[in-house]
């Protein structure tokens, strides 16, 4: 017969059942409080206080023990963009003849270097022999990227990856114009290079959004890769824009994707221009730079977009709130500084005042700023964090004049670390209050070797 008051005893002093059960999870809570519950019918009123305070503390233990599990289980995931990038794929340009020698080729990215007044080492692009097109092009760092994250991923760990645009160069999915196979290029530039990244991890996903690039032929060839995406088991991309908390992050970690060329399209934009003299000062005038009418958007929906994030960002739950978009809010390369200036117009102050991190590319470089928000009214206390990782493929010299003046020019901005002149991604570990930032670049000879170039770490803004 069971001995109805060793029961009652054990459940009137509950301390080592919760400390068996509360530790194994949600389900062994909510057993126990059943249990609790059935107790409480079988032994009723006599034991109502005491009963009535156990179940009180056992709820409050067991929600405080899966909290605190869910905010120090690291989160940890990769960030690449301008990824799409294959020397066969580009096209002959009779204005730019393709070098036809090494010496050639060493010349025209000494000018480049040479036009951003850099100061730093020359590091010109590894090369490679296009036959194609009858010369030397700058290799693409694609595969030294992909398999540099694998590497990281199967390392150290991954539960998503995120894919911050312009996946297919030089025009995007083109729906045949070019007389090139769309089908080709998903398989060269996306299924073949990331198939293998996050092999093995439950629910792993790369949540992927369009770049400039992406939307060069039409709004149908866009739309094609956006379906591509969609109907592939690795990648994800539900809309043009879109909001997601990756299962792994149980509600901790919420992803705002935007397409910032769009947001480009329907707003007036200037052409960069940097004085003459070497300053790195801006010169820009009243030339404006020419969206295609397609890009611009078409709907309410679209219209709202800026609407739409503020929203989506101050109703979110979540503790981290990380938005991600093609463009960069700040850059050092000093040729995508109107495109900046004109996106932080519309999505800075929505940033400021909710976001705990952007993430963009386009400029071919990795790069970590913060902006204090401090001309912004409502903004969070903290700096925002603002990380530039695009050097999935293509590399770009930064432009040391232009960053310096650029933080001169902008007393709320800080440049923490940029640099130009390589490939690479950023390995992102989400752990508590803390985001850890990793600057990973791989080895140019191909040899899968990779080293940790920067590392960077930032509170959490949305602190209450």
């Amino acid at each position: 017969m069971t001995d109805r008051r060793h029961d009652r005893d054990n459940f009137m002093n509950p301390r080592g059942r919760l400390q068996s059960n509360c530790h194994i999870g949600q389900v062994a809570c909510g057993v126990t409080i059943v249990r609790l519950l059935l107790q409480f019918v079988t032994y009723r009123a006599p034991y109502m206080p005491s009963i009535t305070r156990a179940c009180s503390g056992l709820f409050l233990l067991c929600y405080f023990t899966l909290s605190v599990q869910a905010q120090e289980t690291p989160l940890r995931f990769a960030v690449f963009g301008d990824s799409g990038y294959i020397p066969a794929y580009e096209d002959a340009d009779a204005s730019e003849p393709v070098p036809t020698t090494v010496e050639a080729y060493l010349a025209e990215q000494h000018e480049a270097w040479e036009k951003r007044h850099n100061n730093s080492e020359f590091r010109p692009a590894p090369n490679v022999f296009e036959s194609t097109l009858g010369g030397f092009l700058p290799a693409s760092g694609l595969y030294p990227v992909a398999w540099s994250m694998q590497d990281r991923c199967n390392q150290q760990g991954c539960e998503f990856a995120v894919m911050l645009g312009d996946n297919i160069y030089p025009d995007g999915a083109t729906l045949g114009a070019d007389t090139r196979f769309d089908s080709r290029r998903y398989t060269d530039m996306l299924h073949r290079p990331f198939r293998d990244l996050g092999n093995g991890v439950a629910d792993f996903t790369i949540y992927s959004m369009l770049g400039n690039h992406d939307w060069h032929t039409s709004r149908e060839s866009a739309m094609s890769q956006m379906l591509y995406l969609q109907a592939h088991p690795k990648f994800s991309m539900p809309g043009y824009f879109y909001r997601v908390s990756p299962p792994a992050s149980k509600g901790q970690v919420e992803l705002f994707v935007i397409d910032t060329e769009m947001l480009l399209a329907g707003t007036t934009v200037y052409k960069d221009k940097l004085a003459a003299d070497g300053s790195g000062r801006e010169a820009s005038d009243d030339e404006r730079e020419v969206f295609p009418a397609y890009i611009a958007p078409r709907n309410a929906e679209e219209r709202n977009m800026v609407g739409w994030l503020e929203n989506a960002l101050a109703e979110s739950t979540a503790r981290w709130k990380i938005v991600l978009g093609h463009h960069a809010l700040w850059s050092g390369g000093g040729s995508k500084f109107e495109k900046a200036r004109a996106l932080r117009k519309l999505i800075l102050p929505t940033l400021c005042r909710h976001a705990d991190a952007y993430f963009s590319g386009d400029d071919h470089m990795l790069e970590i700023y913060t902006d204090s928000c401090a001309q912004v009214e409502g903004a969070l206390s903290e700096p925002l964090p603002t990380l530039v990782s695009g050097a999935g493929a293509k590399w770009r010299p930064h432009h040391p004049a232009f960053i310096a003046e650029q933080e001169k020019t902008y007393p709320e901005l800080t440049t923490v670390w940029s640099r130009g002149s390589t490939w690479g991604f950023m390995y992102v570990v989400v752990e508590g209050d803390a985001m850890q930032i990793e600057a990973v670049v791989p080895a140019t000879d191909f040899s899968r070797q990779s080293r940790v170039e920067h590392t960077a770490t930032f509170r959490r803004r949305n602190r209450d």
